[in-house]
């Protein structure tokens, strides 16, 4: 099984400690209140700084038993799109992988290669579980760790992504792990990542990927989030919510290098 990589780094190891900083972070919200989510995009810091938007993002969807999850691959160990067939033992309970939709992507796109060793000490992935855990007990994900690829194998990932949620016929969320600008000035980063932030708002997923390119925009799951767009709105997605934009500066008291975080629902 995938062992936790970041337990009592960015989260509390012990699932006690775990479930109470969970369950304190989630905002209560009915289920008449919530979007029905094609895909999501939320940060992946320590909890101190970033879980409490990625909880409200999460809360603002229902979760289904069936999420992928995209991040990007920040050591660059692995295939270029790696995607997970191990179970996570998570500190709140083992997490299965959903082996009917991973071998539909796998068989819909032969650049998709099953590839542990992106997984083992990636971040981006796991910050998100365990919120995915408490919000739905019978979780199962596919999960799925992507360097920075071109907008055509952007094109094919998604396309593959897709096509498995269509022929699975299960309610499936995508998941987008992503933070914003990293270490520059509150001023800097807000007004990069205004510019991608309109974007995602117009669901324009090839302008994403090149703005945050000819910007040097430190957007660093570009990729997963360009991939969650071109996936969702092939499943239909047309509205663009942004649930909240933060930055570590409000925790930390550093204006002057921060790292923004975004919260936003797309369906």
């Amino acid at each position: 099984m995938r062992q936790p990589a970041v337990a009592d780094r960015f989260y509390p190891g012990s699932a006690e400690a775990l479930a109470l900083a969970v369950k304190e972070l989630l905002p209560a919200k009915s289920t008449s209140e919530k979007l029905k989510g094609l895909a999501v995009v939320s940060p992946h810091a320590g909890y101190v700084y970033s879980g409490a938007l990625a909880a409200e993002t999460f809360s603002s969807v229902v979760v289904p038993e069936t999420v992928i999850i995209l991040g990007p691959n920040h050591r660059g160990q692995g295939a270029p799109v790696a995607l997970g067939t191990t179970s996570w033992n998570m500190p709140l309970g083992d997490v299965p992988i959903d082996r009917e939709v991973a071998d539909l992507i796998l068989s819909h796109s032969p650049q998709i290669k099953v590839d542990e060793m992106a997984h083992r000490y990636e971040h981006s992935l796991e910050v998100q579980v365990p919120f995915l855990q408490k919000l739905q007990e019978r979780l199962c994900i596919v999960p799925l760790v992507i360097s920075h690829i071109s907008y055509p194998l952007c094109e094919e990932v998604a396309n593959a992504l897709a096509w498995a949620i269509r022929q699975s016929g299960k309610e499936i969320l995508i998941v987008a792990s992503s933070d914003m600008s990293h270490y520059e000035s509150r001023r800097s980063a807000e007004k990069k990542d205004r510019l991608a932030l309109q974007c995602i708002e117009r669901l324009d997923p090839y302008d994403l990927y090149h703005t945050v390119r000819d910007h040097r925009i430190t957007m660093c799951g570009v990729i997963p989030v360009v991939i969650a767009l071109l996936a969702a709105k092939a499943c239909g997605a047309s509205k663009y919510h942004l649930i909240g934009y933060t930055d570590s500066g409000f925790v930390s008291g550093d204006t002057d290098q921060v790292v923004g975080y975004a919260g936003i629902v797309i369906d």
